[in-house]
């Protein structure tokens, strides 16, 4: 019997080297991008990763941008190795297993489209959405930002959708944004992969991938759904002409430990313990 999953990807540095943001500003003429959305965010007015859609909605100097804007933008972003490689592999990658690859960003859906063009069809992308005024093509509104819970929903409708249960999910993504709906798919079991080494992500992922090569997240994806050995995956990258030239698996603890005012002996520590519980 087939199995099918739903394989479900943020985009900024997920499936690209650099943010939306910056390349859409650069395009417009604005420098200080990156200060903004710092401001937006330390005061926690808009859903992490949502910053841009706010801006090109509320900032004057945003205010100019078009749709023609945002299409360009998507051209000059500049995706991880082997993008459409990684999305034709999920295909092909076993006869009893079936993965919908689906996009989904709080980037502008024009943006994210005009970069996958070829890679990933429009209607398995869940960007923002926005309105345009039909006077002068300025952005009206937003009518739907794919940010914080707006991830969890597309998420969601997608999976009933395809009619797959919540444990054959998997998620992969880079930053504060993608917690959410991490948590949520952790939640049911479902698999979540980091593609950053950023702490706060980290730690809720359930695998983490480090690689400027986008095809390297099929490794958790044949370990942990397809239960392949180390040996089928090194035969599986080399059939595509790639070779796995370093895979160094590692945990790392992160301790800080300072000196105690009071130190208790081992044995007084040990002897404590069953009166606690009892207490308890």
């Amino acid at each position: 019997m087939t199995k099918q999953y739903l394989l479900a990807s943020d985009f900024d540095q997920t499936l690209s080297f650099n943010d939306s943001g910056v390349v859409l500003a650069e395009l417009i003429g604005i420098t200080n991008f990156h200060d903004r959305v710092k401001g937006l965010s330390q005061i926690n007015l808009v859903q992490q990763g949502a910053e841009l859609s706010y801006l090109i909605l509320h900032d004057p100097e945003f205010r100019r941008v078009r749709q023609e804007h945002l299409i360009e933008t998507g051209k000059r972003i500049r995706l991880k190795h082997n993008v459409a490689m990684f999305a034709k592999a999920l295909e092909t990658l076993s006869d009893d297993l079936k993965i919908s690859f689906h996009v989904i960003s709080a980037a502008p859906q024009e943006i994210i489209q005009s970069a996958l063009e070829g890679i990933v069809p429009p209607e398995n992308i869940s960007g923002t959405r926005f309105y345009y005024e039909q006077s002068n093509g300025e952005v009206k509104a937003i009518v739907r930002a794919s940010a914080g819970w707006g991830k969890i929903t597309a998420l969601e409708e997608i999976r009933a959708q395809l009619g797959i249960s919540h444990d054959h999910i998997i998620y992969m993504g880079d930053g504060s944004s993608d917690l959410p709906v991490m948590m949520h798919v952790n939640s049911y079991d479902g698999l979540t992969i980091a593609v950053s080494e950023a702490e706060f992500i980290t730690r809720v992922a359930k695998r983490t991938v480090l690689s400027d090569n986008t095809m390297s997240v099929l490794v958790p994806v044949m370990e942990d759904v397809l239960r392949w050995d180390s040996a089928r995956i090194r035969r599986f990258f080399a059939s595509h002409g790639l070779m796995l030239r370093e895979w160094g698996k590692s945990r790392t603890d992160q301790l800080l430990i300072q000196e105690s005012a009071d130190p208790i002996p081992m044995e007084n520590s040990v002897a404590s313990a069953p009166a606690i519980a009892q207490s308890a």
